[in-house]
């Protein structure tokens, strides 16, 4: 999980019951390698399992959030190598996909270029607080590569025109207008990203544990269901949840 002892590719740190994820490679704008892609898949499975973790914090060190996938790998992920391909398809895969099937709420604290694999991570977590200074979107198809990991997440979160036009005209959009278009939560100064988003995660944190991952898991089930089907899980949760009280 690191670069070297002194320099980990991943850092967490405890405030209170909320914890707090930072991608470590400033130098490369956090770019998502293979290590880094497997630290923080680690580190979230990690953080869901900690009792006394109530809520997550996922961030970026330096003047950005993440710059998506490192190229500089590309050079061996090639049909010859199509185990090493196969491989990490499936950790990209995995680790975009977590975020939602976390029982504890993630917040993601977002300056500077949130692009490709890093604007992934920065939607598909449940809230995302942007530095005025957000660079967005998903150029991939400029340098022939398809966002084929990050474009389900696209998708649900914004109408299908819209999510087509970003991944095929590969435009980078600002904080205001990620905000118009329901990918933002919150906008404030770059230095205050993460202050803003650990202030979410506290109140968060304050929530009755199970109460907190009820509500998680019936939103994003809801989501996917018929009308129907969706109010009876619903109901199945609200005859369930009169033990919160109790045991809180």
């Amino acid at each position: 999980m690191t670069q070297t002892d002194a320099s980990p590719i991943l850092t967490s740190e405890d405030r209170g019951p909320v914890r707090l994820l930072s991608l470590n490679r400033p130098d490369k704008l956090n770019a998502l390698d293979t290590a880094l892609t497997q630290a923080l898949h680690d580190a979230m499975l990690a953080a869901d399992a900690d009792e006394a973790v109530r809520a997550i914090v996922l961030t970026g060190t330096g003047r950005a959030f993440c710059a998506g996938a490192d190229l500089a790998e590309f050079s061996t992920l090639t049909p010859a190598n199509q185990d090493l391909v196969e491989k990490r398809a499936d950790l990209t895969c995995r680790t975009q996909a977590m975020m939602q099937r976390l029982s504890k709420p993630v917040v993601s604290a977002v300056r500077g270029a949130a692009v490709g694999g890093g604007a992934g991570l920065a939607i598909g977590c449940d809230m995302m607080v942007a530095g005025t200074d957000l660079k967005f979107g998903y150029p991939e198809l400029k340098h022939s590569i398809v966002p084929a990991l990050v474009m389900t997440g696209l998708q649900r979160s914004l109408g299908r025109k819209a999510a087509f036009e970003m991944v095929s005209l590969g435009r980078l959009i600002g904080a205001e207008e990620a905000r118009a278009l329901g990918l933002v939560n919150r906008i404030v100064a770059p230095e205050a990203v993460v202050e803003a988003a650990l202030d979410i995660a506290g109140q968060w944190a304050a929530a009755h544990p199970k109460a907190m991952a009820a509500v998680k898991s019936l939103y994003y089930r809801v989501a996917d269901l018929p009308h129907d089907e969706a109010m009876a899980a619903g109901r199945t949760v609200n005859a369930q949840m009169r033990s919160f009280r109790e045991e809180g």
